[in-house]
């Protein structure tokens, strides 16, 4: 594993938001040198999940049917009984995660793969959404290269100065104020 304290996430990029009334979606793209089936795998088994992505699985994401979501590094851990509705390997996944939908799309793209994922998110927190995907997809990337930074989730993630900036980089994408995350104490003279 290489050291997290030489990891620093690229500029915002990738990300747009979808409205539609008052559902927001949240869609970004990435593009990895690795093959759909390797990326596949990433997403849907619970080893790899484990590595990189917000949340523990307790079952495969591959098949459709119901899995366990955990949340991880929350200061109460979510536990979502998620219906997976579409599994068609190596190039769709949709599941509810908790009131939320997610949908990711793979297609072979120069060799690589092309990731985009659809997340209908709360408004008040697209851009830590944004943000927080964007360091997951750079942690999935790395581990699928072989080189491991271990996950950045949740509270740990929060205090990560790489977060904090590009979750105001991407409320200035967005048009919106970034969010007050985590709160930070007024000074009183």
């Amino acid at each position: 594993m290489i050291e997290r304290a030489q990891y620093s996430p690229g500029p915002a990029r990738g990300a747009q938001v979808r409205k539609d009334g008052g559902k927001w979606t949240l869609v970004l793209v990435r593009e990895l040198r690795h093959s759909p089936k390797k990326v596949w795998q990433a997403l849907t088994d619970p080893a790899h999940l484990r590595e990189w992505a917000p949340f523990d699985a307790d079952g495969s994401l591959g098949t459709v049917g119901t899995v366990k979501l955990t949340t991880v590094a929350a200061p109460t851990p979510q536990v979502s009984e998620t219906t997976v509705t579409r599994a068609d390997a190596p190039k769709a996944l949709e599941y509810n995660w908790g009131a939320f939908d997610l949908r990711w799309e793979l297609e072979a793209f120069g060799g690589g793969t092309r990731l985009t994922l659809w997340h209908n998110i709360d408004r008040r927190f697209i851009s830590m959404g944004a943000a927080g995907w964007h360091i997951c997809f750079d942690v999935l990337d790395h581990l699928l290269s072989g080189t491991p930074i271990g996950r950045m989730v949740g509270a740990g993630a929060l205090k990560f100065g790489g977060w904090q900036r590009l979750n105001a980089e991407y409320a200035k994408q967005f048009g919106i104020e970034a969010p007050n995350w985590p709160p930070q104490k007024e000074r009183t003279n």
